[in-house]
């Protein structure tokens, strides 16, 4: 494994069975996911964008090819050791927030500690979570006292609060307007220099794409492109390396 890497992704391939044959979501994407970086998965709805999130989040398997964590071929694990590995390595934001409405603020991000076993420093925790996404004065605010904004904020909270290495964000701004948008991808940009985590966020809107410390583009289910930024406070870029197979295979 690379000494940056956190998460390298083997020639994954997924096809879903259908009348006529199959339906190939994804075929042959490969890429080095580095350390403590937002890595952007960038297509139109369709791509195969979350496909390869759900299968990096062990929440589904390849077809073909592999995804390591840490080293370790997550298509090995056991039942047991994938639900581990979600529950206590991985934190996952979503399109639609689902906080549960009947719990404040606060109570929705100590729900993630009780859901990974944590017990120590609860109040702490919650507290320190709240104030890194902006909301510490909203903490005893129920769901519906929180704007679309806001609640995508201590969705976020929730999703850290168990110190996970790895966030995977699902479209998180795709119900939000430009100026809410940016301001969440600019936070989860902060959450990886502020608690190291990896930052996996799938989107199709390029106004966010400067955030990114790596986009990894899909077309139809192919990889098609990657734009790596040189350093992270260099300021430059790395040409964009576009690799594009020949023929292509149906979204996903």
């Amino acid at each position: 494994m690379k000494t940056d890497a956190l998460i390298e992704i083997c020639r994954v391939g997924k096809r879903f069975p259908t009348a006529g044959g199959y339906f190939e979501a994804l075929a042959d994407v490969d890429a080095v996911i580095p350390k403590g970086r937002l890595t952007i998965l960038k297509g139109r709805s369709g791509s195969g964008k979350t496909t390869l999130l759900n299968i990096i989040g062990a929440l589904d398997t390849p077809t073909s090819g592999k995804v390591l964590i840490g080293g370790r071929d997550v298509g090995g694990f056991s039942e047991r050791e994938r639900d581990d590995l979600r529950r206590m390595q991985m934190g996952f934001v979503f399109q639609a927030v689902s906080l549960i409405p009947s719990l404040t603020a606060c109570q929705n991000v100590e729900f993630s500690l009780r859901l990974a076993g944590i017990r120590k420093g609860r109040k702490e925790r919650v507290e320190e979570c709240l104030s890194l996404v902006g909301l510490a004065n909203r903490a005893k605010h129920m769901p519906a006292e929180l704007s679309g904004g806001e609640q995508q904020r201590v969705a976020i909270a929730r999703a850290i609060a168990h110190r996970p290495q790895i966030l995977l964000a699902d479209e998180p701004t795709a119900e939000l307007d430009s100026a809410m948008a940016a301001h969440i991808t600019q936070l989860l940009q902060e959450l990886t220099r502020k608690e190291g985590i990896t930052v996996l966020m799938t989107t199709h809107d390029t106004g966010l794409m400067d955030a990114g410390d790596m986009i990894i583009e899909l077309e139809n289910g192919r990889q098609v492109g990657i734009s790596v930024k040189a350093e992270e406070h260099a300021g430059t870029e790395t040409p964009e390396r576009q690799t594009r197979p020949e023929g292509g295979g149906l979204h996903g």
